[in-house]
């Protein structure tokens, strides 16, 4: 598997030098250790987000009051200290703040078992898991170079947010159409562009400390894909209550 990267400077420092089959297990299990993070996170969230869309005396005083701009802002300032606080965290308090993360997340989404039905939502999460893995799989697999499409779903992902904010105020269901289809697009490709880069992460800082946070930090950037994709092709394809 290690041969199958032609450009083996891409890999960095780190894997240089070491055995071939040692690096393959390694990156194996840190592959591994980043989905199941994944994972309980969206167990998490599901879990939360159905508790709450299930108790009248929490999503009554939170989704009908002004109390719901904090709930769907507080995941925001979670993913800013996640990720320009990781390098000075510890290993065990940057999981409990990802564990806190996604349960706040899961509170942020609990509004979607009031707005669509059980099925849809059910079936979407399935859709998405097929798209999700069938990408992340290919990421993980190809030997291209997936960072020069990186900047251009970047600049894709800025404007979608930027006009998912215009559309709060303006309410235009054709915008929210346009913002999710692009959206599908962009957050498929974003599958697997990061996880080819979780992979390039990890051979560079191959043989050091630090992989658990790795896992961590690329857990959470999967994570957010697959919610993303998630929403968006809710919208799409939910039916609603």
């Amino acid at each position: 598997m290690f041969d199958q990267y032609p450009n083996q400077s891409r890999w960095g420092a780190g894997a240089a030098g070491v055995d071939r089959a040692a690096f393959d297990e390694g990156l194996r299990k840190h592959m591994l250790r980043v989905y199941n993070f994944m994972m309980l996170g969206l167990a998490v969230t599901g879990l939360v987000a159905l508790f709450v869309a299930s108790t009248p005396a929490l999503y009554v005083p939170i989704f009908t009051t002004p109390l719901k701009w904090v709930v769907m802002l507080a995941p925001l300032a979670f993913i800013m200290v996640l990720s320009f606080r990781f390098h000075a965290m510890s290993a065990s308090a940057l999981q409990g703040l990802f564990w806190a993360f996604c349960a706040v997340m899961g509170v942020s989404m609990a509004s979607i078992f009031l707005v669509f039905t059980g099925a849809s939502v059910a079936r979407v999460f399935f859709i998405t898991a097929a798209m999700f893995a069938a990408m992340s799989l290919w990421g993980y697999t190809t030997k291209a170079d997936l960072s020069k499409m990186g900047s251009f779903l970047m600049m894709g992902l800025i404007g979608i947010v930027i006009a998912s904010l215009v559309n709060i105020f303006v309410g235009s269901s054709a915008l929210q159409f346009a913002i999710s289809i692009i959206g599908v697009v962009i957050f498929t490709g974003l599958t697997a562009y990061d996880t080819q880069r979780i992979k390039e992460e990890y051979a560079e800082g191959y043989g050091h400390e630090g992989n658990t946070k790795l896992a961590v930090m690329g857990a959470l950037s999967l994570y957010l894909n697959f919610i993303n994709l998630f929403q968006m092709l809710l919208q799409l394809m939910g039916n609603r209550e």
